[in-house]
């Protein structure tokens, strides 16, 4: 008891200074370093604002490491969760030995997002493509593709925007030179929600998409923004005009290395879809017919487990949204985070003691010695 009592402590303590020691600019840093930038920004329009109240949220290359490769993320309209708070968008920027992501976030005052150009009214600093005004938002024509049919808080102010590199990243070789200003830093401290559900399901679904994976456009995704998050097949939506540069594939060699300073851990996942796919193996007892006996268990092991996962990330999404709508605050969020790190460690364990029992069950008959 006092030593599990001893082991909490030192956690807590541990976890807090992690959280006080992360900079502005790092707030919502995910932990993920690769060695290769991701590629220059698509040339894409924007689609229309389907109502009023949706604000811009743009697009950017995610990656995964279950193919190593980068994949784009839609830019959508998306209804944010408190009146008066502007998205701050994600970007990726040089961590000394790798690229690092750092996620996006809601807040009142538009944060750091690495100097990148991506349109649309984020031009690097700040947003131009709308305010709020006395609770309601009103949407700059020059750069907000809206119909004023429906939406009739508008208003019209040129922007001058000549930077046409495409560049995605911050910091490293070639990358935007920027680095955060007084006030978005003291806008990288103020306080903030992360993702809406919406935008989670929207980058998920844009991950399970394979065409959307650079390696199979070539840096010009057939869906570059949506209507709404998730709308990947709605007429709305728009296709890239062309890559913003000629692709350059990620590194597909060796181990690309992750951050240590995620903070609830580079090494631990937080979340069940944060954790490796399930692992398969081959059985070869020499018998064919047991082998596929044994292929058949596995298949069905297999299946259950990723149900239960699902099942668990459903339950803690929906967590995510309750803490949303209470308006949580950093404390709150980091205690349920702690919580679903130690959900999805226990659910981890059990199911790689389960492989573990069904592997020792599938090994070949011990043979008597001498016997061959």
């Amino acid at each position: 008891m006092h030593i599990r009592f001893i082991r909490t402590v030192l956690f807590r303590l541990l976890f807090g200074l992690v959280v006080l020691s992360m900079s502005a600019a790092s707030f919502a840093q995910i932990g993920v370093a690769i060695r290769i930038g991701p590629p220059p920004l698509p040339v894409y329009e924007q689609p229309l604002c389907p109502g009023d109240g949706y604000l811009w949220t743009p697009g950017y290359w995610g990656y995964d490491y279950d193919v190593t490769d980068y994949y784009w993320v839609p830019g959508t309209w998306v209804m944010g969760p408190e009146i008066g708070f502007l998205w701050t968008p994600a970007y990726w920027g040089w961590g000394g030995d790798g690229f690092v992501f750092y996620d996006g976030y809601w807040g009142p005052q538009i944060g750091f997002y690495g100097g990148i150009n991506y349109g649309f009214g984020y031009f690097g600093v700040g947003f131009e493509g709308g305010r709020w005004d006395n609770g309601h938002f009103f949407y700059n024509r020059s750069v907000s593709n809206v119909d004023i049919t429906n939406i009739h808080n508008v208003y019209n102010t040129p922007v001058r925007n000549s930077n046409e590199n495409h560049v995605s990243y911050n910091g490293g070789n070639g990358g935007i030179s920027a680095r955060p200003t007084p006030e978005e830093e003291a806008a990288g401290r103020d306080r903030h929600i992360p993702p809406v559900a919406a935008q989670t399901q929207h980058a998920q679904a844009a991950r399970a998409n394979p065409q959307q994976r650079a390696s199979a456009n070539m840096g010009k995704p057939g869906v570059a923004a949506t209507p709404r998050p998730g709308d990947f097949n709605d007429r709305g939506a728009v296709p890239a005009k062309e890559a913003g540069a000629p692709y350059t594939p990620a590194n597909r060699s060796g181990n690309p290395g992750r951050s240590e300073n995620n903070v609830a851990g580079a090494s631990t996942a937080v979340h069940p879809h944060d954790l490796p796919p399930l692992a398969r193996s081959t059985p070869s007892t020499g018998n064919p017919k047991l082998d596929k006996k044994y292929q058949q268990q596995q298949e069905k092991q297999i299946a259950k487990q990723q149900q239960e996962r699902d099942k668990l990330q459903q339950q803690q999404d929906q967590e995510h949204v309750k803490l949303d709508k209470q308006k949580a605050n950093d404390a709150q969020r980091q205690q349920v985070e702690q919580k679903h790190q130690q959900q999805t460690q226990q659910l981890q364990q059990s199911h790689q003691q389960q492989q573990q029992q069904l592997q020792q069950r599938q090994q070949p008959a011990s043979r008597e010695p001498g016997r061959k």
